[in-house]
């Protein structure tokens, strides 16, 4: 696992560090997901994926399903 800090600019660009980006090529789409305090970019998840994800996620991304799971 790799870790590093990104500043980002008055336009909400920032960049990914090199050494971080070796196999996502330009143009490539990544996915963005924000939870909380926590954002989380993924690449190569499949459409269909995604579709799934954002239609369960006011089921999955909120405080009484976190309370249920919390002690697992």
């Amino acid at each position: 696992m790799k870790i590093d800090t990104v500043e980002m600019n008055e336009e909400g660009q920032i960049i990914i560090p090199k050494d971080m980006r070796e196999d996502i090529k330009e143009g490539e789409k990544l996915v963005i997901i924000r939870k909380d305090n926590e954002i989380i970019l993924k690449k190569n998840i499949p459409e269909t994926a995604l579709w799934s994800e954002k239609s369960l996620a006011k089921t999955w991304l909120n405080d009484e399903e976190d309370e249920i799971w919390k002690d697992l």
